[in-house]
């Protein structure tokens, strides 16, 4: 897709944006905005004028959990030492795991998964067994048998996820979006949704008074694969009535849907029929969204800058199209926006109609 373009490592955001000097908040982003192939340059403040009255942002509502531990590998914990990522609880309270090789700047590399009947201590005299690969085949996920309640023993011992692009450690409250809500059995996302980081408070109020609207839901993603590019595997998401009704009557009534995140995208297409009308569902997804599938009812997506191997680019494609897309991220390098979750974000919108 956009394997030919080349982002330097330069453009990676190291830190969040309210660290990158004095006043700056996490609204300081740069906002990129494509209309078809049409490309535009604005700050994120100024997202309440790009956008217009009926319009409804499709938010989720996932908190971001500390899903990084350190452990050892054996029975004894003797073995070398390990981080677990804790990235989806299954249905038979099995955890679907990764484990990663501690790197010296305080992040992971990955290395090869299992065996099968592997068995990693963790802190506090908890372990877990590693049962079967998540999918036959792959050995990046696993599922394992913890024995301790995960929530409990993340919220101890946990730390959030990153990856060898950021400078150093930051507290959870840096991977907790504004629209995050605590989930009364403890479950959350592995990963921050990021797309949400950069709106503020005062962003939304503002939103809100130029009649714009949010819609919540939820999907509980899982640990993406930073460096295999794999597409997404099940996760467990929620759209609730009210956000099924809201969407339908704001597209009803000529507004547009505008996703804010893939994971957004992924949750609100999976409860979306054949026609486009959003029903309550609840329960696990599959769905990749792709450029063959479509979408049914996603108009636009807010998101962030992905890498050009990354699966999430169908998703694009599917949205915007292989020609906008092309021209948007060509844009992206040249102006020089930063990648990853604090970064500087995306807003795909339909290309607009000639006068």
């Amino acid at each position: 897709m956009l394997q030919a373009l080349h982002v330097p490592p330069e453009l990676s955001a190291r830190v969040p944006v309210e660290q990158r000097g004095p006043g700056r908040g996490r609204d300081g982003v740069r906002l990129m905005v494509s209309r078809g192939t049409e490309v535009s340059h604005h700050a994120f403040r100024e997202l309440p004028g790009v956008l217009r009255a009926g319009d409804v942002l499709v938010v989720n509502t996932s908190p971001t959990l500390p899903a990084a531990v350190t452990g050892r590998l054996g029975a004894d914990g003797g073995g070398e030492p390990v981080v677990v990522h804790f990235s989806t609880r299954g249905d038979d309270n099995r955890w679907a795991v990764e484990l990663r090789e501690p790197d010296p700047r305080g992040s992971t590399r990955p290395r090869p998964g299992g065996p099968a009947g592997a068995v990693v201590r963790l802190p506090g005299g908890a372990s877990l067994v590693l049962a079967e690969p998540l999918v036959p085949g792959s050995a990046r996920l696993w599922w394992a048998r913890v024995a301790t309640p995960v929530p409990a023993l993340l919220a101890r011992y946990g730390r959030p996820i990153r990856y060898g692009y950021t400078e150093r450690d930051q507290p959870l409250s840096t991977y907790q979006t504004v629209f995050a809500l605590p989930s009364p059995d403890g479950a959350g996302s592995a990963e921050m949704p990021s797309a949400g980081r950069p709106f503020t408070a005062q962003l939304v109020a503002e939103l809100v008074s130029r009649g714009i609207q949010f819609a919540p839901l939820t999907l509980h993603t899982g640990v993406a694969s930073a460096e295999a590019h794999e597409p997404p595997y099940p996760e467990r998401y929620e759209v609730p009535v009210t956000t099924a009704r809201l969407v339908n009557a704001a597209r009803a009534g000529g507004g547009r849907a505008i996703a804010v995140g893939t994971t957004a995208v992924r949750a609100l297409e999976s409860a979306a029929d054949g026609a486009g009308v959003v029903r309550p569902a609840a329960g696990w997804t599959d769905l990749v969204v792709t450029p063959a599938r479509g979408v049914r009812v996603v108009d636009g997506l807010l998101t962030g800058l992905h890498e050009p191997e990354a699966s999430h680019l169908l998703m694009l494609e599917a949205i915007a199209g292989r020609p906008a897309l092309h021209r948007a991220y060509t844009e992206a390098v040249r102006e020089l926006y930063l990648w990853h979750e604090f970064g500087d974000v995306h807003l795909v919108l339909p290309a607009e109609a000639p006068h």
